[in-house]
């Protein structure tokens, strides 16, 4: 089982948001090679959910959505665990399906899996 470690430090945020970046309806990630020295059983990944969206009960809502559908990418093989990942989650993660936010995921990673 491949473990998902956040970012702690604000320089870790800072040095992912000046690299690359995908939209989506959910959420928008930013994503670079690893720079953190970790073993290959870990996916360094953190979500993010801005105030404005809501309450906390809809921010941890959609951070539970999205750190799901990246545990089930991560069963699935999608995901290059040679990456870190920055997920900032939107609004409408929290009203769609399920289902509907999983595709999306598919797609994002088939996506980055390109840009190498």
């Amino acid at each position: 089982m491949i473990k998902l470690n956040s970012l702690k430090q604000s320089h870790q945020f800072i040095e992912i948001l000046k690299k690359d970046k995908l939209y989506s309806n959910y959420y928008t990630v930013f994503f670079a090679k690893n720079f953190l020295k970790e073993s290959s059983k870990h996916l360094n990944v953190s979500f993010v959910v801005k105030k404005k969206v809501g309450n906390a009960v809809l921010r941890n809502k959609i951070k539970r959505r999205l750190r799901s559908g990246v545990q089930q990418m991560v069963k699935k093989n999608v995901i290059d665990l040679n990456y870190t990942y920055v997920f900032f989650g939107k609004k409408n993660a929290s009203s769609d399906k399920y289902k509907l936010i999983l595709e999306e995921l598919l797609k994002t990673f088939n996506k980055i899996k390109k840009f190498k």
